[in-house]
């Protein structure tokens, strides 16, 4: 059986129950996350490259790792990888709060990171059956479930800072601390309402098609390995978020009050305007979706490329690029990410959705690796050519997307 009809057999959990799940998820996260650098630079006085690295270890353990979380999910199942993965990043939560210098806070930010990509693909394997489960009863122009998944999550990365904020009264390490037990009361809720899938390893037996299903089938897809490399341009630009973002602040002589508010901006958009913009992604269709959305990213970086080879205005203009910056990432990100998690059962053709999910975030955050290393410093030479550079490659993977779209009778050749 497939991963989709083995779930459908077991009276899988509600999708009400996985919505919360990633909610609580990304409200533990997002609790303690943000906070991880100051901590270190304030209390334990590490220097910037020690900052950058422990910052990047959990990035590159999470997303790097993804295609294995996937993989491991495809032979295991959904419900032994999210207890797994649960308790790794629980470990890796005990290390932070009892970190005492640089190595602690490595070894700490690497199991956080590894715990995401083992839970993760789990989770979205389970998201895509609870939709397949309800597409047949579903209006036509309503969101799949990924657009919810998108907007309680986004709802749980605005309140956790805020939870975080209000613990670090207590200390870095009451937060942490917080933090794992968040993780550990979900973990044993999901492990009681998630089914353990016949056959699986995870019921104490070996799966019956272990030597049927290919762990490397999403590699060898080549339309759908294109598919991912072009649509990694998307995690590519929404990092610069993270990254570009922060220079074009300093070059306005913005603090961390701005940058703040325009976090702030982003979940602000992404909660109130997520739904609807899926509704839009559905009634223009998958191609025309990934393409506009793709657009709308690279008139933002425009936008900011154009603003850099002016003198800084004052301080409301001057931050008038930086938030059409935000706000067509933000509108990017909500068009095409719900699309391309929609379309990755059909390049899977309904197995091997972990392998697929993982492959799908993996090639984002090779990306992301690659592309912060180059862009990192342009930004500091040429901002200009960054921002160029990224507004081309935004371009491209708009107009080349559409070529690769699995081959499905629900995706006509012209949508």
């Amino acid at each position: 059986m497939t991963v989709l009809t083995e779930v459908r057999a077991s009276a899988p959990p509600r999708a009400s129950t996985l919505l919360l799940s990633q909610l609580v998820f990304n409200l533990g996260f997002y609790a303690v996350i943000p906070f991880l650098a100051s901590t270190m630079r304030t209390d334990f006085q590490l220097t910037g490259a020690a900052i950058g690295l422990v910052l990047g270890a959990r990035t590159f353990f999470q997303q790097g790792l993804f295609l294995a979380g996937g993989m491991l999910t495809d032979r295991f199942g959904a419900r032994a990888l999210i207890a797994a993965g649960i308790a790794v990043r629980v470990a890796g939560y005990l290390l932070l709060a009892t970190a005492d210098g640089f190595a602690g806070f490595l070894a700490g930010a690497a199991l956080t990171g590894l715990g995401g990509a083992l839970f993760s693909p789990a989770v979205e394997t389970l998201v895509a059956a609870a939709d397949a489960r309800a597409r047949s009863t579903r209006p036509t122009h309503r969101p799949s479930l990924f657009a919810a998944l998108i907007v309680v999550g986004e709802v749980g990365a605005a309140v956790g800072p805020v939870a975080g904020a209000l613990l670090l009264g207590l200390g870095f390490s009451a937060a942490v601390l917080a933090g794992a037990a968040v993780f550990t009361v979900v973990g044993i809720v999901l492990w009681r309402l998630v089914p353990a899938e016949p056959g699986r390893a995870d019921q104490g037996g070996a799966a019956p098609d272990a030597g049927v299903i290919d762990p490397w089938a999403s590699i060898r897809h080549r339309r759908f390995v294109i598919f991912a490399g072009l649509f990694s341009v998307n995690l590519l630009a929404y990092n610069q978020l993270y990254l570009g973002l922060s220079f074009e602040v300093e070059r306005t002589d913005g603090g961390t009050g701005t940058l703040g508010a325009l976090f702030l901006l982003v979940s602000l958009l992404t909660v109130a305007l997520q739904w609807p913009v899926a509704i839009l992604a559905r009634r223009i269709g998958t191609a025309r979706a990934l393409t506009v959305g793709f657009a709308v990213m690279a008139a933002g970086f425009v936008a900011v490329g154009a603003a850099t080879r002016m003198p800084p205005a004052g301080s409301v203009l001057g931050t008038l690029p930086a938030a059409v910056l935000v706000t067509c990432l933000a509108l990017g990100h909500m068009l095409v990410l719900p699309v391309a998690m929609d379309l990755v059962p059909l390049f899977a053709g309904g197995d091997r959705l972990g392998s697929f999910y993982g492959l799908l975030a993996s090639c984002g955050g090779v990306a992301v690796l690659l592309g912060s290393v180059l862009f990192g410093s342009l930004f500091d030479d040429s901002p200009a050519v960054a921002w160029g550079l990224l507004a081309a490659l935004a371009l491209l993977s708009g107009l080349a997307l559409p070529r690769f779209l699995p081959i499905h009778p629900n995706i006509p050749e012209d949508s």
